[in-house]
């Protein structure tokens, strides 16, 4: 591995080296790096003194960490701007043709841009960060343990080579300087919102959190490294004039695939639908460990988050029924509609998150119903109920047909993924991500929404009847 990237080190010193030499990319970056913690550093004293003025209480601990964060997340946008022109910026000023007819190999010359782009980054950040915890701690305002200054760089870290990463896939995709900055609005801000959840995360002081956020993080920009290597090509670099967006031909493409050879619906479902489904056998087995994960780790939540004795207490469970239950009525028949809207509106968020994110969030959004039935499963197993009783009654009726259908619609996400970071060859990365939305369109429309509007009606005319029959009394 050392010996195939080597050479790719040629192509990041000539880089790094001409990053340094110019005053106009360092003037700029060194002037945030300074000034940034120093303005943080100003604004959060005065900001406590302000609240301690009016009797208002703020923890050090839940201002300073978002701050250090910020200190170190600014000069990575800044630093975004030479991993933007990695190959566009060298096209428009026509001196990428000598690097291209290099002897180093696709996969080197990626390499060597991206590192390029990164160790100036990574610098930047190390440094205003290192600078603004040696201003706080000189002033004595805040003293952070050394654990908490390791997870706020190593977000910084993940954050820069996730940023970075997208950038050189952006830069290496794109026929100008131009449409790669409009481009880069969609790494920044996701990014932004990002920042502020790890930040909650950080006052939050869960550990386990994020440990599995820098996890994922680390695989999307993993995947992101993998789709810019999978999708170069130096030829096509060279000679991609300008971007064309024909919808027409594009809409006739999508339904030509979707419907394959097939003359009939019968034909279709046991053709195309059929050869699609053989692909997701893979990653619906990934979907289902994440869930299994999800329904563990809900359950062990439920000694966290205790639910009020009032809501669920062993006085109200006798024999194992829970009384006055008859009395309650669960969902309208005219709510069957609500019930499939909001499976849908979950599916939806799975996909564009997933979009986002190659699949890896989607796997979250699609864990977080299990998550929940495994901390209610625990909650009535603690008040006196049978958790496998509760099961069979309240999930079992519709979860029969829902939970195959998450898991049908997850695998479908991460299908889409897989089809954008492994393309066949020849394959650009437009056409790739129009295979893979066939094939998700293709699962939706025949097996996930018929599942979901039989799981709809048998959770509004079934499963309340089935509780009400089991634990009514």
């Amino acid at each position: 591995m050392w010996l195939r990237l080597r050479p790719a080190l040629v192509v990041t010193r000539r880089e790094v080296r001409d990053h340094f030499r110019d005053w106009r990319i360092m003037g700029p970056m060194l002037l945030l790096v300074v000034m940034l913690p120093l303005f943080m550093n100003y604004a959060s004293t005065r900001f406590l003194s302000f609240a301690d003025r009016y009797g208002a209480h703020v923890e050090a601990d839940q201002i300073f960490p978002f701050l250090l964060m910020v200190v170190g997340f600014f000069p990575v946008t800044v630093a975004l701007v030479l991993a933007l022109e990695s190959f566009v910026g060298e096209k428009e000023r026509r001196s990428i043709e000598p690097l291209l007819s290099s002897p180093l190999s696709d996969s080197q010359l990626y390499y060597g841009k991206l590192l390029a782009a990164l160790i100036p980054a990574l610098m930047a950040s190390y440094l205003g960060m290192a600078l603004y915890l040696v201003w706080v701690y000189l002033q004595g305002v805040w003293q952070p343990s050394g654990v908490l200054v390791l997870q706020i760089f190593a977000i910084a870290t993940t954050n820069s080579l996730l940023m970075v990463s997208g950038a050189v896939v952006v830069s290496s995709q794109t026929t100008s300087m131009r449409a790669a900055n409009l481009l880069a609005v969609f790494i920044i801000l996701p990014m932004a919102v990002l920042l502020q959840a790890e930040s909650a995360v950080i006052v939050w002081a869960n550990e386990f959190v994020l440990f599995w956020t820098l996890v994922g993080e680390a695989v999307i920009a993993f995947l992101l490294i993998r789709i810019g290597i999978a999708h170069f090509n130096r030829e096509e670099l060279v000679s991609r004039e300008f971007d064309s967006f024909d919808l027409r031909a594009g809409v006739a493409l999508f339904w030509k695939d979707f419907r394959g050879e097939a003359d009939t619906p019968w034909a279709w479902y046991r053709s195309e639908l059929q050869k699609t489904f053989r692909n997701m056998r893979l990653p619906a087995l990934l979907v289902m460990v994440v869930s299994i994960g999800g329904l563990l780790l809900g359950a062990s939540l439920a000694d966290q988050f205790v639910v009020p004795a009032d809501l669920i207490s062993v006085e109200s469970i006798k024999n194992g029924a829970i009384e006055g239950l008859q009395n309650y009525r669960f969902f309208e028949d005219s709510n069957i509609l609500l019930v499939l809207m909001n499976n849908l509106r979950t599916v939806l968020i799975a996909t564009i998150v997933g979009l986002l994110s190659f699949g890896v969030l989607a796997l979250i959004v699609m864990a977080m119903p299990i998550l929940v039935i495994g901390f209610f499963t625990a909650t009535i197993a603690s008040a006196g109920l049978s958790p496998i009783l509760f099961l069979l009654a309240v999930v079992a009726p519709h979860g029969i047909l829902e939970i195959p259908a998450f898991i049908l619609a997850g695998a479908a996400i991460l299908r889409l993924g897989a089809k954008l970071a492994s393309p066949s060859p020849g394959q650009t990365m437009g056409s790739a991500w129009l295979s893979g939305m066939v094939d998700w369109a293709k699962i939706m429309v025949g097996l996930v929404l018929p599942l979901l509007i039989g799981a709809a009606i048998l959770e509004v005319l079934v499963t309340p009847r089935v509780v009400t029959w089991i634990f009514g009394g």
